[in-house]
């Protein structure tokens, strides 16, 4: 209480200010080479936060929360150590399968000898557009190759780096142990921290959860989905790599307007063109189905009442954080784009509303 007697000197106050301001600074430089792995637990604690008060009713926090990692690692990470494994794997085979020149050599002389490829080429000459399937077969081979080296190096770094991903993995399992017991602790000092009223940051935050649940964990939930299902689909068609192409699918989940089609459609279309009718259209509508089922059906289900983004910010905020960010910025991008809108929300029911009345 002594503390807080006399008025405030104006010196004080700008001294404790730039002081206060530059401990923040020095706390975000110590923790910068953290964030992102503060930022991926964070959210994992959020999203396995539901399991973690159900144990809280027979357990203690500690042993709950002990309990919920375990859950994480048997959920999350287990499947994701053999997804990679996997995928470097299915990669360096395709790579592979692409420089053997017989793959590309049958598919230039199956262009040439396709009646539906030749009438093609023939529709294109009329409108002027010489179409020569040796320039194809050249491009496709030079832009394969390379698209199989890259995610092969990406996939063989991953796996490459177990050392530097079972530190990472330990901190981030520590990090989100703490997060379950102590969440509630640490926004409420956030929130007292903050200068705006207490409705405000009530406000701010409750907005700011439920976009990023509705965005982030419904995406999640329907990626992770969507790609197993389809990766089961091209392994019981026999298709090469099934694994590499579910996962590929479950992030362009992600993408709002296209999603698995930009991997689906071309299967089917390819099936079409190599005289495979019924695999072809059963392909198409398969696609339809998933398609339909996870963004109609599932989505709502899981979103509810949420605030819903629109589909274009989704799909430029994931392919904007993604070229800032890399790979994360699956998670980044919408994050930001949540942030601003929550932000939004808040001038236009609060201060433009204020200002309106003056």
């Amino acid at each position: 209480h002594h503390l807080r007697a006399g008025p405030l000197n104006p010196v004080q106050a700008r001294f404790f200010s730039v002081i206060f301001i530059l401990s923040i600074l020095l706390l975000g430089w110590v923790l910068w080479p953290f964030w992102q792995l503060l930022i991926f637990a964070f959210l994992l604690a959020g999203i396995f936060r539901p399991i973690y008060t159900w144990l809280r009713r027979w357990m203690s926090p500690w042993l709950a929360s002990l309990l919920t990692c375990i859950l994480i690692v048997l959920i999350v990470f287990v499947p994701l150590t053999f997804c990679i494994i996997a995928l470097s794997t299915e990669t360096l085979n395709l790579y592979q399968l692409v420089k053997d020149t017989n793959l590309l050599a049958k598919l230039q002389q199956f262009l040439q000898n396709n009646t539906l490829a030749l009438e093609v080429q023939g529709i294109l000459a009329n409108l002027g557009i010489n179409f020569d399937p040796n320039d194809l077969t050249g491009t496709l081979s030079v832009v394969v190759g390379k698209a199989g080296l890259l995610l092969y190096t990406q996939a063989s770094v991953w796996a490459g780096n177990i050392m530097s991903f079972v530190l990472q993995f330990i901190v981030l399992i520590m990090v989100a142990y703490f997060l379950l017991i102590d969440m509630d602790r640490l926004l409420r000092f956030m929130m007292r921290l903050s200068p705006l009223p207490q409705a405000q940051n009530d406000l701010l935050l409750r907005k700011f959860m439920d976009i990023a649940g509705a965005i982030l964990v419904v995406n999640g939930i329907s990626g992770v989905i969507q790609g197993i299902i389809a990766g089961a689909y091209f392994a019981i068609l026999g298709l090469p790599s099934p694994v590499l192409w579910g996962s590929v699918m479950a992030v362009l989940a992600f993408l709002p307007i296209f999603g698995i089609g930009l991997v689906l459609l071309p299967t089917a279309v390819i099936f079409l063109i190599g005289g495979k009718l019924l695999l072809g259209l059963g392909t198409f509508a398969f696609y339809m189905m998933l398609s339909f089922s996870v963004e109609y059906l599932l989505k709502p289900k899981l979103v509810g009442d949420r605030v819903k983004m629109h589909a274009l910010l989704v799909f430029l905020a994931i392919l904007g954080g993604m070229a800032l960010f890399g790979f994360l910025g699956i998670i980044y991008g919408p994050l930001i784009a949540t942030a601003f809108l929550t932000l939004s929300d808040l001038y236009l029911t609060v201060y433009r509303t204020a200002a309106e009345k003056r």
